[in-house]
C-alpha cells in the first residue's frame, strides 16, 4: 500500500522514477480504509531532501499512512524556498489540536549549541511534551534523540575529540524485540554528529534501556515507555549519497573534516560509497510502522492519550 501525501509534493516524483508505490491526495481520498497518521517536525536546512529520504523508507509497508510536514513558529528556515513551506508544511499550533499514530523528529544542526540556547527550545519542549498525550510511538533522530532524552530524563550531551562521521557496526542488544525483527546479528548505521550521549548516564535511568550499541560509534537506540520512544543517535533515514555530499561541501572549508569512515569503496573519495545499511534501515522503519504505531495505536485516533 502506498502513503498519502499532498498533491505537487517534491518527493512524488522522485520518488516514483525509484519505483516506490506513493499516493496523492486526489486518488486517496477514494480509498475506503483510516489511514496511519504520521506527523514528521523536519528541523533539518535542505527540507526536500530529508522528506524524500522518510518517505522513502515509510513507503516500505503494506500500511496506508498519511503524512503530513510540521513546522515550528519560532523559526523561519533559511534553505528551503517559503513557497514549499506554506504549501507542505503546517504550523505545530494547527497539528496539535489532532491525534498521530506516529510521530518522527528530525535532527538538526545545532547540537554544538547548548539546549537551551537554541531559539526555538521553548517550542521543542513544548512538542515533545504534547507528543506523549498525543501520538501512539515517537523515533527522535540525533540531536531531536539527544533533546529528547535530555528533555524527559536530563541525560546530557558531551562534545566529541572529533567529529563522529561515517557508517558504524551495531548490535542489537535484545534480539527479541519487534523493532529488530528480521535483523541480522549486526547492522549498520550512518553517523554524523558533533556531540554524544554516553551509556552510563542511561543505565541510571530506569525507564531507559539501550537496545543497540556500538564499540566505535557508542550508543545508537534508546528505547523507552515500551516502545512509544526510540531516540536514534545516527541517521537510517540517510541516502547513498548524503555522507559524501556533506563531506564534500565541508572539504577545504573546514579544518576538521575527515573522510567518512566505512563509507567509500577502498576508503577513496573519488570512487562511490558503498551502502551497507537500506536493507536494515527499511526493515527497521517498517516494523516500527507495524509493531509500535499500527499494532498499538487505537481504531478510534481520538482514545491515543
Amino acid at each position: 500500500m502506498p502513503l498519502r501525501l499532498p498533491d505537487r509534493l517534491p518527493a512524488i516524483e522522485i520518488l516514483k522514477k525509484e519505483n516506490i508505490f506513493v499516493m496523492n491526495e486526489s486518488r486517496a481520498h477514494i480509498q475506503m480504509v483510516r489511514p496511519l497518521k504520521i506527523a514528521i517536525l523536519n528541523l533539518m536546512p535542505l527540507k526536500i531532501t530529508t522528506e524524500t529520504d522518510l518517505i522513502r523508507l515509510l513507503s516500505n509497508t503494506p500500511l496506508q499512512m498519511e503524512v503530513n510536514f510540521m513546522k515550528l513558529k519560532s523559526h523561519t528556515p533559511k534553505n528551503t524556498p517559503v513557497e514549499h513551506m506554506k504549501m507542505f508544511y503546517k504550523d505545530f499550533d494547527v497539528l496539535k489540536l489532532q491525534k498521530w499514530d506516529g510521530l518522527i523528529v528530525t535532527g538538526a544542526p545545532i547540537e554544538q549549541l547548548d539546549f537551551e540556547d537554541v531559539e526555538y527550545w521553548d517550542e521543542i519542549k513544548e512538542i515533545f511534551d504534547w507528543a506523549r498525550t498525543h501520538v501512539t510511538s515517537t523515533l527522535y533522530i540525533c540531536w531531536a534523540a539527544q533533546a529528547g532524552l535530555y528533555h524527559f530524563y536530563g541525560i546530557p550531551k558531551y562534545p566529541l575529540r572529533k567529529k563522529m562521521f561515517g557508517i558504524f557496526r551495531q548490535t542489537p542488544l535484545i534480539q527479541d524485540l519487534p523493532i529488530f525483527r528480521g535483523f541480522d546479528d549486526v547492522f549498520m548505521m550512518p553517523h554524523s554528529r558533533h556531540t554524544e550521549i554516553r551509556r552510563k548516564d542511561i543505565e541510571r535511568v530506569p525507564e531507559l534501556t539501550v537496545i543497540a550499541e556500538s564499540p566505535e560509534s557508542g550508543v545508537s537506540i534508546v528505547m523507552a515507555r515500551n516502545g512509544r520512544e526510540f531516540f536514534f543517535t545516527g541517521h537510517l533515514e540517510y541516502a547513498p549519497d548524503t555522507l559524501d555530499k556533506e563531506y564534500k561541501r565541508d572539504f577545504g572549508k573546514r579544518n576538521d573534516v575527515e573522510i567518512p569512515l566505512n563509507y567509500y569503496l577502498d576508503n577513496d573519495p573519488n570512487k562511490s560509497p558503498i551502502v551497507t545499511w537500506r536493507s536494515h534501515a527499511n526493515l527497521l522503519f517498517s516494523n516500527w510502522i507495524n509493531y509500535y504505531v499500527y499494532q498499538e495505536t487505537p481504531y478510534n485516533i481520538d482514545e491515543i492519550e
